[in-house]
């Protein structure tokens, strides 16, 4: 189900075909949530940004059960009326064991705030599930595609690359310091070095804009402190050093339960 909040982050136009398309998405498989990621979740979108919809899905029981593997549509890229859309979706189950070991991506997808749709009351009762799962394993994580995209930085200088170096390590720093994931770099001064407003004055004016080899120079090394805190974040970390056998109780036997009702649900 396509919801009616949060659309104000992307144009009208984008709106209308985001909907269109999610809409056609959604008579394909059941969404447990449609979020919205990329530089509308980071804080810095330009006119130009792709709409980057990720998503997770329930696959039917009977599937899950049966010899066929049950396998994810793949990450697609499509031009439609002149907005690029991105979208992928992950099932739950895979989802939920990634979130154990710490994958950034999952947990962004059922703790970000930009969820477009999706089934409401299951995201509600997955949310505290997921938080219970959260560790220091999620600096694995951030420090490590924080780190990857240093190298797409160092490749082809940018606002953008360095916004993403910036806001991955920014977010895992909070979520290590304070258990609370939030994926808006505006809304994590206390993890961004002097000067981020510049980046993202640049990056709004679009997708593309490059650096000048004297700003990218005086960039990098901030950009590699930002990494290193990352590391220096787990060891003070209020997060555990893994999820607890409860918490992952907990995830287990819930999951048990979404699947028993999705497959009574289809079996009526």
């Amino acid at each position: 189900m396509i919801w009616d909040d949060r659309w104000d982050v992307v144009t009208p136009h984008q709106a209308a075909v985001a909907r269109a398309y999610l809409g056609e998405q959604d008579r394909r498989r059941r969404h447990l949530v449609i979020y919205l990621s990329g530089a509308h979740a980071y804080g810095f979108p330009s006119p130009d940004s792709d709409l980057d919809l990720k998503c997770v899905h329930l696959a039917p029981t009977g599937d899950l059960v049966g010899l066929a593997p049950v396998d994810d549509p793949g990450d697609g890229v499509e031009i439609i009326d002149g907005v690029e859309v991105d979208y992928g979706s992950n099932e739950l189950g895979p989802v939920l064991r990634g979130c154990i070991k710490g994958n950034g991506n999952y947990l962004e997808r059922l703790l970000g705030e930009l969820a477009l749709g999706g089934d409401r009351e299951l995201l509600a009762e997955a949310r505290p599930i997921v938080t219970a799962l959260l560790s220091r394993r999620v600096a694995r994580h951030y420090g490590g595609f924080a780190a990857s995209q240093l190298r797409a930085f160092d490749e082809r200088p940018s606002a953008k690359r360095a916004l993403y170096v910036l806001r991955t390590a920014a977010t895992g720093r909070h979520l290590l310091a304070t258990g609370e994931l939030v994926t808006d770099l505006r809304r994590l001064p206390a993890y961004a070095p002097p000067g981020v407003d510049q980046l993202m004055t640049i990056k709004q004016r679009g997708e593309r804009e490059p650096l000048t080899p004297a700003d990218a120079a005086a960039w990098r090394d901030r950009l590699v402190a930002a990494i290193a805190a990352v590391d220096v974040a787990a060891t003070d970390s209020v997060l555990p050093d893994e999820p607890t056998a409860t918490a992952i109780t907990a995830a287990d036997h819930w999951l048990r339960r979404v699947r028993r009702a999705y497959f009574d649900r289809a079996a009526t």
